[in-house]
């Protein structure tokens, strides 16, 4: 029997350092969690900063340097937009847009921000390099970014998902897309769309918090390219698994919101 190929990838967000939100002793927290986990991969959809000055993508870039995993993806967000703070992430973290590789895991770190806007967008001259990455059919496809592509409960009244999100949407589904990965709400989500999950991550040490939501961050596990595990993990607090998501055309899909006493979903089709 083949032993099981298993891909682990830590998925944080919205770190807000320089806020006086930034709780930096979580942080701290988080990096040794992380550290403990030993996770293949490492995505950080954006946020790294409030304000996007320099002193703030120092301090973000101590903390991230502290990761041990090799293999990382960093992203822009909306705030790391503010007053040129690109310039400081491009000389920091390199790339606004970036590819990882591993084995049979291809990543998308796509930049959604806009300059000193909360919003964001893809832009269609991102649908033919998304495209072009992901022509291989055996692969397993995840696309990262910043802001979120469908709305996320919980968060109030939806202003700024990404203007061009149908599209997007659309892009994705017709390449295989197996999962996308956001931040931005701070409240962290899982939904199926089409084949795909669409997965958000909370704030993982700050207190911009949304009603019960607690500072947290997800870690997800693919199985054999065809079952993907996400686990809800807030530091101090064993991980939990909310979302199971099984078969090689994604045909079984069950989902329990993280809180005490939520609400269960699952929906089963038939093979």
């Amino acid at each position: 029997m083949a032993e099981e190929k298993l891909v682990r990838i830590a998925h944080i967000s919205d770190l807000h350092c320089g806020s006086r939100y930034h709780i930096p002793s979580l942080a701290a927290r988080v990096i040794d969690e992380l550290n403990d986990i030993e996770p293949d991969i490492i995505v950080v959809t954006g946020d790294l900063t409030d304000m996007g000055f320099r002193q703030e993508f120092n301090q973000a870039h101590r903390l991230l340097s502290r990761l041990e995993c090799p293999d990382r993806l960093v992203l822009l967000g909306n705030h790391d937009a503010r007053n040129v703070g690109d310039e400081h992430f491009a000389e920091l973290f390199g790339a606004r847009s970036s590819e990882l590789l591993h084995g049979e895991v291809r990543i998308l770190g796509i930049d959604s921000s806009e300059p000193d806007l909360d919003s964001g967008r893809v832009g269609r001259e991102r649908y033919r390099w998304i495209e072009e990455r992901f022509s291989e059919p055996d692969e397993f496809k995840i696309v990262a970014m910043h802001h979120h592509l469908v709305p996320v409960p919980g968060t109030g009244r939806e202003r700024n998902i990404v203007y061009d999100a149908g599209d997007m949407l659309r892009v994705l589904a017709s390449c295989g897309t197996d999962l996308v990965l956001c931040g931005h709400k701070h409240v962290p989500n899982v939904w199926r769309l089409e084949d795909m999950l669409i997965v958000n991550a909370g704030t993982a040490c700050s207190h911009r918090l949304r009603g019960k939501v607690r500072p947290c961050y997800n870690i997800i596990e693919i199985h054999d390219g065809n079952r993907v595990r996400v686990l809800l993990k807030e530091p101090y607090v064993d991980a939990e698994i909310v979302a199971d998501f099984t078969g090689i055309h994604k045909r079984t899909c069950s989902w329990r919101a993280a809180e005490d006493g939520a609400t269960r979903y699952e929906d089963e089709i038939g093979v």
